[in-house]
């Protein structure tokens, strides 16, 4: 615990099989409490290697239900169990497990109420060897989304991310898209909520084992990015109204 506030760890996995394991063994468990690990229906053995190393709590999804949907599961999932920081760590090693205390600290001590491992502070995506059309896209989109929904990050599109349980209880993260998107909805309605976020330098990894998308789908997401900003200010200008900003 922090501060007598229970830290949970949550696994969003897909074909996580190799990589699980090195991700988990990083995990700080001086100071996180739980780890529950999400299976979207995997095709290799994610929640063999899962048991094995102890996890506590694994769903299993016999269906495909997407990275939105998979995250919907584990973060009910977390407030069933009592947390109150969440932190969403991919089991694929790209991001580090050791960036958890710091985090952890951020939101324990409730300078903001959700933080993000950044991959643009520091130039970590490119020397961690993000495809240079990703980085242009990335760079592209967060300009776009930080006029639109008139705040400031470095980027929007990272995937290592820390809650407090009054954000995850505060927006309606059940009615968010279960693709991709789904993580561009989260952050619009915490800025829509006026919630703090905060951001930390983050390294990050890409190589074989490690999940991405291909250019197609990549494609997709930048669009739907584009729409959940737009819709983000139209709800603001009160010309819009949509179930996820209810």
């Amino acid at each position: 615990m922090y501060k007598h506030k229970k830290v949970v760890v949550v696994l969003p996995a897909y074909n996580a099989a190799l990589t699980l394991e090195k991700t988990y063994n990083e995990i700080p468990f001086d100071i996180v409490d739980e780890v529950i690990l999400c299976d979207d229906a995997s095709k290799d053995h994610t929640v063999e290697v899962g048991k094995k190393l102890g996890i506590k709590h694994i769903i299993v999804h016999e269906k495909n239900k997407g990275y939105g949907g998979n995250q919907k599961s584990l973060y009910n999932k977390a407030l069933e169990i009592g947390g109150d920081i969440v932190i969403m760590l991919h089991p694929d090693y790209q991001y580090t497990p050791k960036l958890i205390p710091s985090m952890v600290n951020i939101i324990g001590e409730e300078l903001y109420d959700c933080v993000l491992g950044s991959r643009i502070l520091g130039m970590g995506a490119l020397d961690g060897g993000m495809p240079l059309y990703k980085y242009i896209a990335n760079r592209f989109l967060t300009f776009t989304q930080n006029i639109l929904v008139h705040h400031k990050l470095s980027e929007y599109h990272t995937g290592y991310r820390s809650f407090s349980r009054k954000v995850l209880e505060g927006i309606n993260f059940n009615a968010n898209n279960d693709d991709f998107v789904f993580d561009n909805e989260m952050l619009s309605q915490i800025i829509y909520k006026g919630f703090g976020i905060g951001e930390v330098t983050c390294p990050t990894k890409y190589f074989d084992e490690a999940s991405s998308i291909n250019f197609s789908r990549s494609t997709k997401y930048g669009l739907g990015v584009l729409r959940v900003s737009i819709n983000h200010r139209l709800c603001k200008w009160g010309l819009l109204k949509l179930e996820i900003y209810k």
